[in-house]
């Protein structure tokens, strides 16, 4: 859960207390997260994850009371049972790595595509108010064209980029077939505590705090100058709970969660060589992964629009937090 003081109760205040709510990958990195602010605001929470995931583990959620079910989305029958007297349903469900997703693209869209499909029907079964989901900026490939906007069309470079295009596509459909509400949250770049760095796939600042804690050189794909919008966790539970609780009906509509600014690799890689003190190492340059995009940066207007947002932590306070997050694990 949150290692940030962010205070979700002064945030949120009523709006949850006494809602029942799902969350899908709870137990992984952005969904305890996610689950623990939940509880914090007075929800009960229902958790269905396998474990199967890069970041899935109950430890995640420490001793949160949360209903833990141990199930796969693509099974259908438990994700409705799951999705039972919920009020609001949040799918952080998936396979979660472009280049896990070249390598096994059947496995990822069996899993991506046909579980958001069970979670759909699940939460049209039991008549939720909304289904929140977590979508990626991967949708927009690597168009030169910066910032990103909403209305710019898509362009996956990936298997896993193309499984959250038709996620975003199915929970617009199912708005306008059903009038079941939806929405898609674009995520740029999500990082913090409980972000696994202990996986081939580890996203980059889980796995540069990793290499330096062991006193290897943090590895860059490329030459290093691509750049990212990196988000602090706590931006996109904040975009999520502000979704759910919107007074507005929300239709499908797809919305960036960012911050607005953007960072090189080699800047971020810099950034924690200084934080964890070893200066003394340099980064390690490899040659570039296929479906790699080259740049990233969100326009956030929409979501300030639409839902209030704006971001609650910036880079330079979240990174801190993360890498002594790191630095305790490492340590224990």
């Amino acid at each position: 859960m949150s290692q940030t003081q962010t205070n979700w109760s002064t945030l949120h205040r009523e709006a949850f207390r006494g809602r029942r709510a799902l969350v899908t990958g709870g137990a992984g990195f952005i969904g305890s997260h996610l689950t623990g602010a939940l509880i914090s605001v007075g929800a009960s929470v229902s958790v269905v994850d396998d474990l199967s995931g890069t970041f899935g583990s109950w430890a995640n959620l420490g001793g949160v009371d949360v209903t833990r079910v141990s199930a796969s989305i693509q099974d259908a029958d438990a994700v409705a049972r799951a999705a039972e007297g919920c009020d609001y349903v949040f799918h952080l469900a998936a396979l979660g790595s472009v280049p896990g997703s070249v390598a096994e693209p059947r496995r990822y869209q069996e899993v991506n595509v046909g579980g958001t499909l069970n979670v759909l029907e699940a939460a049209r079964a039991a008549g939720v108010k909304r289904v929140m989901f977590a979508a990626s900026s991967a949708a927009y490939g690597d168009s030169e064209v910066l910032p990103k906007v909403e209305s710019m069309p898509v362009l996956p470079k990936s298997p896993y980029a193309a499984n959250k295009v038709a996620g975003e596509a199915l929970l617009r459909a199912y708005a306008g077939s059903y009038g079941l509400d939806t929405v898609s949250l674009r995520y740029f770049n999500i990082f913090g505590p409980n972000q696994n760095a202990n996986s081939a796939y580890a996203a980059v600042i889980a796995a540069f705090a990793k290499a330096i804690l062991s006193g290897q050189r943090p590895v860059v794909f490329g030459d290093g100058e691509q750049s990212r919008d990196f988000t602090y966790v706590d931006n996109a539970v904040h975009a999520n709970l502000l979704a759910a609780a919107s007074p507005t009906p929300l239709r499908g509509e797809v919305i960036n969660v960012a911050t607005g600014t953007r960072i090189t690799v080699n800047e971020l890689g810099q950034a924690m060589l200084k934080l964890l003190g070893r200066d003394d190492l340099t980064i390690d340059h490899r040659p570039e992964r296929a479906g790699d995009v080259k740049h990233s940066l969100a326009d956030i207007s929409k979501a300030e629009h639409l839902l209030g947002y704006r971001p609650l932590v910036d880079f330079d306070d979240g990174l801190a937090t993360t890498v002594r997050w790191y630095q305790q694990q490492m340590a224990g």
